[in-house]
């Protein structure tokens, strides 16, 4: 069933870039929107998958607005988002 999320430290075409290209094997296609905020992504994913979807997206600094991240989780997931988007821009 398509879904959309709201995902947080999205901020550019690097950023959806990585999250398109991280997403892919495990989740299929991944659209995401740059004109709202907070950015959202919309993808076809089974409830099943939801939890590790979260997982993944933390892990790539790009956490679910809903998280309830502590202080430090917010810090790290933020700098992961920096990395995450370098990768992006190089990739294109």
């Amino acid at each position: 069933m398509k879904q959309t999320f709201e995902v947080l430290n999205v901020k550019c075409g690097g950023c959806a870039g990585t999250l398109k290209k991280a997403l892919k094997d495990e989740f299929s296609d991944v659209q995401v929107d740059l004109e709202v905020e907070p950015r959202q992504i919309t993808l076809d994913i089974d409830e099943s998958k939801i939890e590790a979807l979260r997982e993944k997206l933390i892990s790539l600094g790009y956490p679910m607005s809903d998280e309830d991240l502590g202080t430090i989780q917010k810090i790290t997931t933020t700098a992961k988002s920096f990395v995450s988007c370098a990768v992006g821009k190089m990739d294109k």
